[in-house]
């Protein structure tokens, strides 16, 4: 059932046994499964159906300090489906969604040279549960392996020893939870989800040991209460963590956050822009559908270089994957070009004036020619087809070898996790009269020097495969951001057995309180390089699991009690 809270009269309290907070794929998650249940869900939405008024879009507006932060309202969609209805990767004829790729076997490990890193269990715990996530996200076989999609006309590219491998990912359509999920979860007995209605507090008894009820509020003035037996956080890496620092009448500096970890450790994979492929024999461009998105009958899947997991723990190698787009025989990275894209990636790494000024005026004296190269791919009928990440198909094309001569390649890395990356609170009021997130944020030199030394190990086994050269673009001595963020909102409430060094133990549940638990990539120690959707919903599932059993668990408690006092 829906239900515009708006509607609801000031100071109600509604009373359930789960209140999930967020409606993006991990609060959808998480109803479907307890859909059907013997105990009633309310799911909290801060939006609505559509896209969210400009009053509801500015609640996920935050300040922001430091020199690499990306962290835009519109990349934090208030809206039922979460950022589930703002994929736009074209994965077949009106059907839009997003990459999946589960994490490494390394990404869960405590790794020599890596702070901070390591999981408390290992990936084969999550595998169970990826495989059901699998599901939930409309796609293929569980399977990520280049050996189980390619055959003789697309193989994966052989490259020699054991450090750079092919690893697919597999898309699936957004419509499935925004859409698919609202109507099955609207048609569930025990699940009510309330649209416009913004958790702004987690309310306490004394002690801070349980959760009493959330205090939700909307934008039109109105409040009401949720009183529940156990609440699950569902709203994303930021707004998580910012709802547990403002929960912080009972402890002052948020609740859960009484070894001052709460915000800290955020992480994003940053995009870097790394440069050119140049394959030794132009036929390859024929033999490469395995790096294209396309369809399959299996379903569609897209290849990447990426490392071993056997380089990664011998060579202390940053997770970073390479992805391959064509690019025609007419394509040239300029001086004037490389410029204009150095010119904007030189705001993350504060190059001072003399550095942006040589970059200016190389692009105003190269002016003409950037004009012509983007008049030529706007308005000429003869340019080929320019794929990009959200869209596929060059391998479809005839004569591949006379359109196209050069990769360009653009890196999806894995950014370390550090204390002093965080969300705070800010100074401002949003709104709802909250003190607003504040992002606090740069990229630090270990993967700087991380990236750097990803790049030179593609180049050099690029080069000893015999498949041609890859000719590394950097902004001075760095690497060339493409963007700083792919939205993947990351670490913020920590998970580690250890409070003293996660704010969630192992099962996701906030340390010190008992009822409350965090659905979200905010409890990745690590992110790895890959999409964290599917590494989230299956962490989803498995909280899922953990609450049936226990609200079964105290239902037959219950009964019991009832039959021995009759």
């Amino acid at each position: 059932m829906l239900i515009d809270a708006r509607t609801l009269s000031a100071e109600e309290t509604i009373e359930t046994e789960v209140c999930i907070v967020g409606t993006g794929p991990a609060g959808l998650s998480l109803a479907r499964e307890l859909a059907g249940q013997d105990f009633r869900v309310c799911l909290l939405e801060s939006g609505g159906l559509d896209l969210p008024d400009p009053d509801t879009e500015s609640l996920a507006e935050v300040e922001t300090e430091g020199d690499f932060v990306q962290v835009f309202p519109d990349r934090r969609n208030r809206r039922f489906g979460g950022n589930s209805s703002y994929w736009g990767i074209n994965i077949s004829k009106g059907q839009l969604g997003l990459r999946h790729v589960p994490l490494d076997d390394v990404d869960f490990e405590k790794r020599d040279g890596f702070p901070y890193s390591g999981w408390p269990f290992e990936r084969d715990h999550l595998v169970s549960y990826y495989e059901r996530a699998q599901k939930v996200c409309k796609l293929g076989p569980f399977t990520y392996e280049a050996e189980d999609w390619e055959d003789a006309n697309s193989p994966q590219l052989p490259f020699i020893g054991n450090r750079v491998t092919t690893r697919m990912f597999q898309f699936g359509p957004g419509a499935a939870f925004y859409k698919e999920y609202r109507d099955e979860i609207n048609r569930s007995g025990n699940v009510t989800t309330y649209l416009h209605a913004n958790a702004v507090e987690l309310e306490t008894e004394e002690t801070a040991q349980t959760v009493t009820r959330v205090r939700v509020a909307c934008l039109q003035g109105n409040q009401f209460w949720v009183k529940a037996k156990i609440v699950i956080l569902a709203a994303g890496g930021v707004e998580s963590a910012h709802l547990l620092l403002l929960s912080n009448k009972t402890q002052k500096a948020g609740l859960g956050n009484q070894n001052d970890l709460v915000g800290r450790f955020f992480m994003d994979h940053p995009l870097v822009y790394g440069g050119l492929f140049v394959p030794s024999n132009p036929k390859m461009f024929d033999s490469m559908a395995l790096y294209d998105l396309r369809q399959l009958s299996k379903g569609t899947v897209m290849g990447g270089l990426s490392f071993t997991n056997e380089a990664m723990r011998r060579e202390q190698l940053l997770n970073v994957s390479m992805l391959l787009l064509p690019r025609p025989i007419k394509y040239q990275s300029s001086e004037a070009v490389s410029s204009l894209k150095a010119l904007f990636s030189s705001r993350g790494y504060k190059e001072g004036a003399k550095g942006t000024l040589e970059h200016l005026n190389k692009v105003v004296t190269g002016l003409d020619e950037i004009a012509g190269s983007f008049y030529d791919k706007l308005t000429k009928k003869d340019l080929p087809f320019w794929p990009n990440l959200s869209q596929g198909g060059w391998s479809n094309l005839p004569n591949k070898e006379r359109i196209y001569n050069v990769f360009e390649v653009l890196h999806q890395t894995e950014q370390t996790p550090h204390p002093d990356n965080r969300v705070m609170l800010g100074d401002g009021l949003d709104k709802l009269g909250r003190r607003k997130a504040k992002m606090q944020t740069c990229w630090r030199e270990d993967d700087i020097q991380g990236v750097k030394r990803a790049q030179a190990v593609f180049a050099e086994e690029i080069a000893r495969a015999g498949l041609g050269r890859y000719e590394i673009e950097q902004d001075g001595d760095l690497p060339v951001i493409s963007t700083a963020g792919t939205s993947h909102h990351l670490g913020t409430t920590r998970m580690d057995v250890d409070p003293k060094q996660g704010v969630v133990d192992e099962n996701c549940k906030v340390h010190g309180v008992s009822n409350l638990f965090i659905a979200s990539s905010a409890v990745f120690p690590t992110g790895g390089y890959g999409n964290p959707t599917l590494t989230i919903v299956a962490l989803a599932i498995r909280i899922a699991d953990r609450v049936k059993a226990t609200m079964n668990t105290q239902t037959q408690t219950a009964k019991q009690q009832v039959e021995s006092a009759s």
